[in-house]
């Protein structure tokens, strides 16, 4: 299936935006606790927040099923429309790269919560790796190390979208499919603006590694 018209970049947003849709925060917290975790802790749909608010094992679940459900679009709209990445070989980037911005808009702002959901982080890795694991790994290896250092999953979440911009200029990725990263990278830290205040501030709540309280 291949379109020949710029109808295919609507289409993979759409198609991304479903699945961005499932919000396992959400889900999580009303399977296992029957509460929105949007009303808990930070008000947050994501990994973050539901191991404040629920527990270590749930917040794992979320980040796993936010990471697996941007790769999943990716690997669809890039099977639909000719399209390549880490994991498939095709024409084109931009079919799964639409696909990832579409599961970010879709897990942000879910239609059937008021538009309410989380941060986009995980997803956001996600499509780093289907796109281009050369330049996902660094990424991810230096998040790590920046989280282990302050404990800030802020801050770690907003270093790794901000070094994964360089990495594809270093790899020669097209100019579309680094204006895509850009905005991904421009949503994350719209959206943390309040935690970037906060690091600022010296405020900013660090993420415990040990026993839940």
């Amino acid at each position: 299936m291949l379109l020949t018209t710029d109808l295919f970049r609507l289409a993979c947003l759409l198609i991304g935006y479903a699945f961005g849709c499932i919000q396992s925060a959400y889900i999580v917290g009303k399977v296992t606790k029957n509460l929105d975790v949007r009303e808990h802790g930070s008000g947050n749909a994501g990994t973050s927040n539901v191991i404040r608010v629920i527990g270590k094992r749930a917040g794992i679940a979320v980040f796993v099923i936010d990471v697996l459900k941007a790769i999943a679009a990716y690997m669809v709209c890039a099977l639909l429309f000719n399209g390549g990445g880490s994991f498939i070989e095709g024409a084109s980037l931009l079919p799964g790269l639409y696909a990832g911005l579409g599961v970010i808009l879709g897990h942000n702002f879910p239609f059937f919560l008021k538009f309410k959901g989380g941060k986009g982080i995980a997803s956001m890795l996600g499509v780093m790796l289907a796109l281009d694991w050369r330049a996902a790994l660094p990424a991810y290896a230096i998040g790590f190390i920046i989280l282990m250092a302050t404990r800030y999953m802020s801050l770690t979440s907003l270093s790794m979208a901000l070094l994964f911009l360089p990495l594809l200029l270093f790899f020669n990725h097209r100019p579309e499919t680094l204006l895509i990263a850009v905005v991904m990278a421009s949503m994350a830290f719209f959206l943390h603006r309040g935690n970037i205040q906060r690091l600022l501030s010296g405020t900013e709540r660090k993420l415990a590694f040990g026993r839940n309280k």
